[in-house]
């Protein structure tokens, strides 16, 4: 049988998809991480508790939001609260992964969607933190979704909005936030990075449907670990795109 064909964008969605644990709690934000959320609610984890910015927390993801407030994020869920009470309880501890994005991350997991350029005279301005700031300082394992390029991964981000690793070992320690917390896996176009236990710096897992090791390392703006062995991710399957295109997104709002 022929392998299916596939965008991008549906592969970002099945890899996050299939980082997300039956159980699991996980602060889920607009656009990608919406629709794998929704599609490991329909695959590997139907008690996926996803969490909302606005106040909904345990939602079944039947018809796709359209935003972090959208009433769809309330259906069914276990409850409807608000940003202040939602923010406590990652604070608090209870909330496991955290999805983000950002226009630079670094080699420590650091994130910048603030400005291009110094913060005083910028080249770029960017929408900002929201509460990504919230989401990496709080929650025990974040996961970034990036597209991968040396602009995007940097030596050093021009801002810091969201906290990664900071600057090492003990670095987030140092700064008040909870020990055992921070970045987890970076899902991008060409494949899935870790971070390396003792240095805290991203490592090469996995490499994506025909890009190479050397590809993803000519393509980061640091000298980037590679894992003893960097495994396949195998592509979407016929039945994660038939969910994804009939039941989640038909309309094609991001696929």
């Amino acid at each position: 049988m022929s392998q299916p064909e596939y965008n991008p964008a549906e592969l970002l969605i099945c890899l996050a998809a299939r980082l997300m644990e039956d159980g699991a709690t996980a602060f889920i934000g607009t656009g990608i991480p919406m629709l794998a959320a929704s599609l490991a609610q329909r695959m590997q984890a139907p008690r996926l508790v996803p969490v909302f910015e606005f106040g909904g927390t345990g939602a079944i993801l039947e018809k796709l939001p359209l935003a972090v407030g959208d009433m769809r994020t309330f259906h069914k869920g276990l409850v409807a609260s608000g940003i202040c009470d939602i923010m406590e309880t990652a604070q608090r501890g209870f909330v496991e992964y955290g999805f983000l994005g950002g226009a630079q991350i670094d080699r420590y997991g650091n994130l910048n969607s603030t400005v291009i350029g110094p913060h005083e005279t910028p080249k770029v301005r960017l929408p900002g933190s929201g509460g990504a700031n919230d989401v990496g300082s709080s929650c025990w394992r974040t996961i970034a979704i990036m597209r991968h390029g040396k602009q995007r991964f940097v030596e050093t981000c021009d801002f810091v909005t969201t906290p990664g690793y900071l600057t090492g070992p003990g670095a987030r320690e140092r700064a008040g936030l909870p020990a055992g917390s921070g970045p987890y896996r970076v899902v991008s176009n060409l494949g899935v990075m870790g971070y390396d236990e003792d240095t805290k710096e991203m490592t090469l897992l996995s490499v994506n449907p025909g890009v190479t090791v050397e590809q993803v390392l000519d393509e980061t703006g640091f000298p980037m670990r590679v894992a003893p062995r960097v495994d396949a991710n195998p592509p979407p399957t016929a039945e994660e795109l038939r969910i994804l295109r009939e039941q989640i997104d038909p309309d094609r709002l991001y696929i």
